[in-house]
C-alpha cells in the first residue's frame, strides 16, 4: 500500500537513494536547502520505504512550479506519479496558487497532459 504525505520530514540520503535509483547519473547533494524553500513536497512512501517524490516551488504569489518528480523505477507505471502531481495539485490549491507550472521532455507530454496540463511553449537557459 503506497502513502502519500505532504512535507515530511526527509533526509537527504533518503532522497538520494531515490534519484539515484530513478536517475542515472544523479550527483548526491543536500536537499536541505531545497526543501527549506519549498512551499510544499510530497512523499510517497511503500511501507517506510521513500518510493515518490514531487517538489513544489513557489514565486510567493500565485505561481507554483513542479520541480523532480520521481518514482522509484521498481514502482513506475504502477500510478504513483499520476497520484503525486494530484497530491501536489491538491496542496497547492488549498495554499491559494492559482497556476501550477511543469516542464517536461518531449516523452513525458502524454504522462502531464493525463494529469491536467496543457502543453505550452517554454524556454529554457542552461546556466
Amino acid at each position: 500500500m503506497i502513502t502519500y504525505r505532504r512535507s515530511p520530514l526527509l533526509a537527504s540520503d533518503a532522497l538520494n537513494e531515490l534519484f539515484a535509483n530513478a536517475w542515472p547519473g544523479h550527483t548526491a547533494r543536500d536537499f536541505a536547502p531545497v526543501l527549506e524553500r519549498s512551499v510544499l513536497y510530497i512523499a510517497a512512501f511503500d511501507g517506510t520505504q521513500l518510493v515518490g517524490f514531487v517538489n513544489v516551488a513557489w514565486d510567493g504569489g500565485v505561481h507554483g512550479f513542479l520541480l523532480d518528480t520521481t518514482v522509484h523505477r521498481d514502482h513506475q507505471r504502477r500510478g504513483i506519479g499520476s497520484a503525486l502531481l494530484r497530491e501536489a495539485a491538491a496542496a497547492a490549491r488549498e495554499r491559494g496558487i492559482a497556476w501550477l507550472h511543469v516542464d517536461f521532455e518531449p516523452a513525458l507530454e502524454a504522462f502531464h497532459c493525463a494529469a491536467g496540463f496543457a502543453p505550452t511553449a517554454a524556454g529554457l537557459m542552461r546556466l
